[in-house]
């Protein structure tokens, strides 16, 4: 039974609509009993109408018939439902800003933009209103909201959740991903929503750094993925690190990638082989983005936000050219990393290349800063695998985090090594906010 209830001003602009879902009752003590929660409004529930960040499409569907299972799971594990979360419209942007609905405020940068899509679910935990919510990840949607507001977010591998009764953006890369603030309550929503069984190593058996990745970052190493070695060879010996330089391995193991590499770019700020992957990952969308909502969009010709008009028209005339490319590239990058990682390995490389931007991007600026990010987000979200983004603290007073990545697959090990870092490397994170300045 839902019980409506009003949203406050005290709620950070995080919600577009609040109510009470009960937990399923049970004899039993449940895993996340006590615990509350919201939801991106891309989820379905039943009997109200999923609104996808847009007015427009609120007013052009009707309520949800069902409830989606990913929530439901959430339910039946003991956690109540407070309401639903503001997002970017369709999903299609990682800023977090909505000209409709009000963009919800960084509790750790008020001036600067939350991170979207799921920008609503990553306040309302970081603002401490809920204990985790639910977002989705297609290209970075819930690694960036975490990275930029301060607090964990996980991503799972694709197809480890299910998304039946949320709105699809585009299937080959959509997720049902998660935030928390605490790594253990991070670790218990995602043992209750993963569908998959692997068996979890004890310990990592190797740390590789992608060194070339560390570089692309405006932050020092020293606040980002070197705070997160220190802990590792605390618990586990310096021996497992390893170093790569993974855009020439994407390069020599990917060879589809050829086809999305622009010649003659000798940007310093990229890796040929990443922006590529980029680009083909957001073809893709684009592809998946027309034959989704393509209908809806000519027909409604709905108001879209700075950015956010642009990539949306973008998909609307984008053609099925390479296709066949992007999806053999996709198989060739998830057999070349799991080659590389192997079991009960990670790769260890920034979130972000930085700190959140400041609120009202203009447009052109919002498009190279999108292409930049996703240099890094397109290599979990393209072979499918795991990451978390892991929270270091703040630097120059804005936020800062390194992610893990595992195979495909090894989530629970995943959850596990970030509930078993958490300690130390608070340690660590301690010490390098007194060394920074």
């Amino acid at each position: 039974m839902a019980v409506e209830v009003m949203a406050r001003d005290t709620d950070y602009g995080a919600f577009v609509e609040k109510f009470i879902l009960q937990p399923v009752p049970s004899p039993h003590q449940l895993p996340l009993s006590g615990l509350t929660f919201a939801i991106k409004d891309i989820f379905d529930v039943e009997g109200y109408v999923t609104g996808f960040g847009h007015p427009e499409w609120a007013r052009t569907h009707s309520a949800a018939t069902s409830t989606a299972p990913a929530v439901l799971a959430v339910l039946r594990g003991g956690a109540t439902c407070i309401g639903k979360t503001v997002m970017d419209e369709m999903a299609y942007s990682i800023n977090g800003e909505n000209i409709h609905y009000g963009t919800p405020t960084n509790p750790c940068a008020p001036d600067r933009i939350p991170g979207g899509s799921s920008s609503g679910s990553a306040v309302a935990v970081g603002a401490k209103l809920v204990d985790f919510s639910l977002g989705t990840d297609t290209g970075g949607s819930v690694r960036v909201p975490a990275s930029y507001c301060g607090i964990y977010g996980f991503r799972p591998s694709i197809g480890a959740v299910s998304t039946a009764g949320v709105i699809p953006m585009s299937q080959f890369f959509d997720t049902v991903g998660w935030f928390a603030r605490d790594p253990t309550i991070l670790k218990q929503v995602g043992h209750v929503l993963l569908e998959s069984s692997d068996t979890p190593h004890v310990r990592p058996n190797q740390v590789i750094v992608a060194e070339d990745c560390v570089r692309l970052s405006s932050i020092p190493s020293g606040r980002t993925t070197q705070v997160l070695l220190k802990a590792v060879e605390k618990l586990f010996g310096g021996h497992i690190i390893k170093n790569v330089i993974l855009g020439d391995y994407v390069k020599d193991k990917v060879p589809s990638l050829k086809n999305f590499i622009s010649e003659g770019n000798n940007d310093q700020e990229t890796i040929p082989s990443l922006a590529a992957l980029s680009r083909a990952m957001r073809l893709l969308q684009r592809h998946e983005v027309k034959k989704n909502h393509g209908d809806w969009v000519t027909t409604v010709k709905p108001e879209f936000g700075p950015g956010i008009h642009e990539q949306v028209w973008e998909a609307m005339r984008t053609s099925p050219d390479n296709i066949d490319a992007c999806q053999s590239m996709r198989t060739e990058l998830r057999a070349a990393l799991t080659t590389l990682v192997e079991d009960g390995g990670i790769f260890v490389y920034p979130t972000v290349r930085g700190p959140p931007p400041k609120l009202k991007m203009d447009a052109a600026a919002f498009e190279v800063d999108m292409a930049k990010a996703f240099s890094l987000l397109a290599i979990a979200g393209v072979s499918g695998f795991c990451q978390v983004s892991i929270p270091l603290g703040m630097y120059d007073n804005l936020p800062v985090s390194v992610s893990l990545v595992a195979k495909h697959g090894s989530d629970r090990f995943l959850l596990n090594l970030v509930s078993t870092l958490h300690d130390t490397l608070k340690e660590e994170i301690q010490v390098a906010e007194r060394t920074s300045y």
